[in-house]
């Protein structure tokens, strides 16, 4: 599933006319960039939710045939947060594990490596993979401790005192991740619920793997950093030439 339902306050006035999800970078949309990299990896079978401006995401990938993959579409009549999209479209899912992906960032993590993470979800029998990152400039706190290739019970207190946060053992969330859709049964179709609660109690209950991804991956949360990977884009495109 790929994440595309959200207004993009920040990144205003750009998505006033445009979704978040098709805004260009390097000549291509966001979520175009994910579609791709996810049919290279084997995964095709997508779901992409969408409110704001969704049906110009639909005119604008169809059926996802030509990018090599088939994609459904769970539409929401105003956006239901993370937790609240996912479970809105629980049935096109299925009911197993399933990844879900931020459609606003851009990365290239492998995923590929979902498949063997999914694996070891159900061998330990738990219900989420979590994607890691390095904390960016703008939140150098991070979100999770990584122990190994568990996440750490106690996430970080967005309240608590840090004198050097570069310095802790805290990662970001990337926006990738695998769930069991179990742990979102107790949501009701079309409410809006945040997935950071459900997080939490999961990695209280020990159950959440994850994996420190140390590549290219970008937030693009302001038309400054769409700015800043547009021109890194087409510097490489330049190059490969």
């Amino acid at each position: 599933m790929i994440l595309a339902a959200g207004r993009g306050e920040r990144m205003r006035p750009l998505t006033d006319r445009i979704p978040k999800p098709l805004l260009l970078a390097g000549g291509k949309p966001l979520i175009v960039w994910h579609i791709e990299n996810l049919a290279r990896a084997g995964i095709n079978d997508l779901v992409i939710n969408h409110a704001h401006l969704g049906m110009q995401i639909e005119d604008a990938l169809g059926d996802g045939s030509r990018f090599g993959a088939r994609i459904s579409y769970s539409r929401e009549a105003e956006a239901l947060e993370t937790a609240g999209g996912i479970a809105h479209a629980l049935p096109l899912l299925g009911d197993s594990p399933f990844a879900v992906i931020n459609g606003d960032i851009y990365c290239d993590y492998d995923f590929s490596r979902l498949n063997r993470a999914m694996e070891n979800m159900n061998a330990r029998k738990d219900t989420a993979h979590l994607v890691l990152v390095d904390n960016p400039p703008h939140h150098p706190r991070g979100d999770f401790s990584l122990d190994g290739d568990r996440i750490s019970s106690a996430a970080l207190d967005p309240h608590s005192s840090i004198p050097n946060p570069q310095s802790c053992s805290f990662l970001t969330f990337s926006g990738i991740g695998i769930y069991s859709p179990g742990i979102f049964s107790a949501i009701k179709a079309g409410c809006k619920a945040p997935l950071a609660p459900i997080l939490r109690e999961q990695i209280a209950l020990q159950r959440v793997g994850g994996e420190h991804h140390e590549g290219t991956w970008v937030d693009v949360g302001t038309p400054e950093r769409l700015s800043e990977l547009d021109a890194r884009l087409k510097l490489e495109q330049v190059n490969h030439v």
